[in-house]
């Protein structure tokens, strides 16, 4: 079998060739990608951000269809409360400071460039503890339609269920 592969003409002439242009990524790989491409360009998003010392701060910064990224900023000691996504898996990118994030099995420190994936129905609180403000990237596939907030006796039930 020969391996030595030759196209004759003009490759963008043969169509049937090419993979259509996709509407919207569609792995988890090309929506940490999205991510970290609009986390690069930060004359994008450093100019939206707020810092309001009453609420957590949010900003849609885009809405595709499919899914839509949203910007927040959290000053020190504000924090989501402990909630999942719906039907929607997100991207978590930290853009500016450090967050941390809380879960049943544990807390974990979320630095300027760390992501996190998740999928529907992943609970979680995300908080600001340090002394510096932090801005950070949400990315949801399909766009955020629901946020339901879980008390902690519902996480500490579901950790001792799951033990």
């Amino acid at each position: 079998m020969n391996s030595d592969l030759q196209i004759a003409g003009d490759l963008l002439e043969v169509q049937h060739l090419l993979r259509p242009a996709r509407e919207h990524p569609a792995t988890v790989a090309e929506f940490a990608g999205l991510a970290r491409s609009i986390a690069a360009d930060r004359s994008r998003w450093a100019p939206l951000v707020r810092y309001d010392a009453t609420t957590r701060w949010y900003h849609r910064l885009l809405s595709l269809p499919g899914y839509d990224a949203w910007l927040l900023s959290w000053v020190p000691g504000q924090g989501s409360g402990l909630h999942d996504h719906g039907l929607s898996s997100g991207v978590l990118t930290v853009l500016d400071g450090e967050l941390t994030e809380r879960t049943d099995r544990g807390k974990r420190a979320l630095g300027s460039g760390a992501q996190r994936v998740f999928a529907p129905g992943y609970v979680h609180e995300v908080v600001n503890d340090s002394l510096e403000p932090a801005v950070s990237l949400h990315i949801y596939y399909p766009g955020l339609t629901d946020m339901p907030m879980h008390s902690a006796r519902c996480a500490a039930a579901s950790a001792t269920a799951t033990a």
